[in-house]
């Protein structure tokens, strides 16, 4: 179970797994903003009102229900990235960001972008072989410099509602100097 935070509520000295399944220290969803939800129900209404318009019922009701769940089917779609941090069983913590992992043994260096910095990271300044995940709605992010021969990945850049949380579970190591101008 996490805490408000993500972080584990178990304390930090406590063993790894000794079993076989990881254990998950931080673990966030990025679902879409409420209000969202709130303009695609404005939407399905204002389409199904152009399909029932001067027509039968039918016309009003089989349309607000395809609608509907489409407009769902599509922001759960939308909301279904996870940036997950797991320790294994002997003790790599990995950073799982969608369907991408990646070890803690090979982050030289971490950095956590404030919302206000977001817009260069992705922009000129991004190279094109970095790995991505960010999503307009996450406003921060964590950037995570690998030191990887085999890797031509130079770095990920990974959008988080709580870089903070992300870093001390992921790179405890790091997680201070990282943070020190995030604020």
């Amino acid at each position: 179970m996490t805490d408000s935070q993500g972080l584990d509520s178990a304390s930090s000295n406590s063993s790894p797994n000794q079993g076989g399944a990881p254990r998950v220290i931080y673990r966030e969803r990025q679902w879409v903003p409420w209000y969202w939800w709130l303009a695609m129900a404005f939407v399905v209404a204002l389409l199904t009102a152009q399909f029932g318009l001067n027509r039968s019922a039918l016309w009003i009701y089989i349309p607000a229900v395809l609608l509907s769940i489409v407009g769902v089917w599509v922001l759960l779609n939308m909301s279904s990235t996870v940036v997950a941090v797991e320790e294994d069983a002997d003790g790599t913590r990995w950073l799982i960001a969608g369907q991408a992992n990646l070890p803690a043994d090979v982050v030289s260096r971490s950095l956590a972008v404030p919302a206000t910095a977001k817009r260069n990271a992705m922009g000129r300044q991004l190279d094109p072989a970095a790995f991505v995940v960010s999503h307009g709605w996450v406003h921060e992010m964590v950037m995570l410099v690998l030191d990887d021969p085999e890797d031509p990945t130079p770095y990920w850049l990974v959008g988080t509602k709580d870089p903070e949380a992300l870093l001390r579970a992921f790179l405890p190591s790091q997680a201070d100097a990282a943070l020190a101008d995030f604020r």
